[in-house]
C-alpha cells in the first residue's frame, strides 16, 4: 500500500494520488485529489466522473460457453463435481485483460481427474488472465473436458436473452465494468470559497484506478468535442470563412501548440478518436497500442506497415490529415 501526504495545490488545478494499494489480485484501490475548485465544480466533476468511470470503461468477458456434451444448462456430467450451472457462473467471475476489438475465440481442453482453473484457458496472445487460480471445476474421473469459448469487449452490464441457447452454446451473464465501485467527497476550504475534490476508485483487477480514471477521462473528453466542433463551425460562418478547414476546435489550439514548440506536449494528449479515421484504419491502430498522436509519430514507416490490414495508402491517409490540420511537413520519399 502506498501512501502520500496531502499537499493541496493553491493556483493551478492539479491532481493527485494520495493512496494505493492492491488488497488482491482482483481488487485494487485508488485515491486521488483534484484541487484548487471553486465552490460547486467539485460536485459537477465527481458526479461526470463517477457515471464515466462505472459506465464508459471497456472490459473483456467471456460472453459464450459451448459444450456438445450438455443437452442443458442445468445438467450435470458424470464425472465433474459441478453442475454446468456453476462452470457458467465460474466462467463469469474471470477477469481478463486485453486490447480486444470485438470479439475471439478461446477454449479448454484438458483431461481429469484435476482441478480446472483459470490457467487452463488457451486464449490469443493479445488477451491475458488477471488471476490464473481462479476456480472452474474439479474432474473427479479420467474424463476428457473440452469447453469452446466466445470472449467479448464492451462497456456496461449484458444480460443473456432467454431461449438463447443453440447446439450446447450458453450465453453467459457479463459484467464489462473494471471499475467495482466509486466514491467522490468534497472538502471546502478557504472560508468555504474553495473546494477539493475526492475520488477513491475501486477496480477488479484488469485495470489500476489510475488507468481507469484516464480511461474515463478520456471518455469524457471524446463525448464533449462534438460541442467544441459546433463552437467552431459557428465561428467560421459568423466570419465567411471555409467551414471545413478545421472540423475540430482542439486541432486550431494543438496547431498553435505545435508552433510554441510543444509538439510532444501537444500531441500526447490528441487521440486519434478525434481525426475521424475510417473505422478499418482505427481499429488497426487501437489494436496495435497507438492511442495518441504522439503514439503514432513514435513509430516508423516500417513499423507502421508491419500492422496487421494496414496498408501504405492508410498511412497515406492519416499524413495528409496530420499535414492538413497541424502543418506538419512529413516526408514523401517513403512512399
Amino acid at each position: 500500500m502506498v501512501r502520500e501526504k496531502i499537499r493541496v495545490s493553491t493556483r493551478t488545478l492539479q491532481w493527485k494520488c494520495v493512496e494505493s494499494k492492491r488488497d488482491s489480485k482482483r481488487l485494487y484501490y485508488g485515491r486521488f485529489i483534484l484541487s484548487p475548485l471553486t465552490k460547486g465544480q467539485a460536485d459537477t466533476i465527481g458526479i461526470a466522473m463517477r457515471r464515466a468511470l462505472l459506465g464508459e470503461i471497456e472490459g473483456t468477458c467471456i460472453t459464450r460457453a459451448k459444450s456438445e456434451k450438455v443437452p442443458h444448462e442445468y445438467s450435470t456430467i458424470v464425472g465433474i463435481q459441478e453442475s454446468v450451472q456453476e462452470i457458467l457462473m465460474n466462467l463469469k467471475e474471470i477477469v481478463l485483460r486485453s486490447n480486444l476489438y470485438g470479439t475471439c475465440k478461446a477454449s479448454i481442453c484438458v483431461r481429469g481427474p484435476r482441478c480446472v482453473t483459470a490457467q487452463d484457458i488457451i486464449l490469443p496472445p493479445y488477451v491475458e488472465i488477471v488471476d490464473n487460480k481462479q476456480p472452474i471445476a474439479s474432474l473427479t474421473e479420467p474424463i476428457d473436458l473440452y469447453i469452446g469459448l466466445e470472449l467479448e469487449r464492451n462497456r456496461g452490464y449484458h444480460i443473456k436473452t432467454p431461449n438463447n441457447f443453440q447446439d450446447g452454446s450458453y450465453p453467459i451473464d457479463a459484467v464489462f465494468m473494471p471499475v467495482r465501485n466509486v466514491n467522490h467527497s468534497i472538502h471546502s476550504y478557504g472560508n468555504e470559497k474553495q473546494e477539493i475534490l475526492f475520488l477513491e476508485i475501486w477496480t477488479n483487477g484488469s485495470l489500476t484506478p489510475t488507468e481507469a480514471l484516464y480511461e474515463a477521462s478520456r471518455k469524457l473528453v471524446d463525448l464533449f468535442i462534438p460541442f467544441l466542433r459546433t463552437e467552431e463551425e459557428n465561428f467560421h460562418l459568423e466570419n465567411n470563412k471555409d467551414t471545413g478547414a478545421l472540423p475540430l476546435l482542439t486541432f486550431h489550439t494543438r496547431f498553435t501548440e505545435l508552433k510554441k514548440n510543444k509538439k510532444k506536449i501537444a500531441l500526447k494528449y490528441i487521440f486519434i478518436d478525434q481525426l475521424e479515421l475510417p473505422t478499418r484504419i482505427y481499429n488497426c491502430l487501437k489494436k496495435s497500442n497507438i492511442h495518441t498522436l504522439l503514439d503514432f509519430l513514435n513509430n516508423s514507416h516500417e513499423d507502421l506497415l508491419k500492422i496487421e490490414h494496414f496498408r501504405i495508402e492508410d498511412l497515406k491517409h492519416i499524413w495528409g490529415i496530420l499535414e492538413k490540420h497541424f502543418a506538419i511537413d512529413l516526408p514523401k520519399n517513403k512512399f
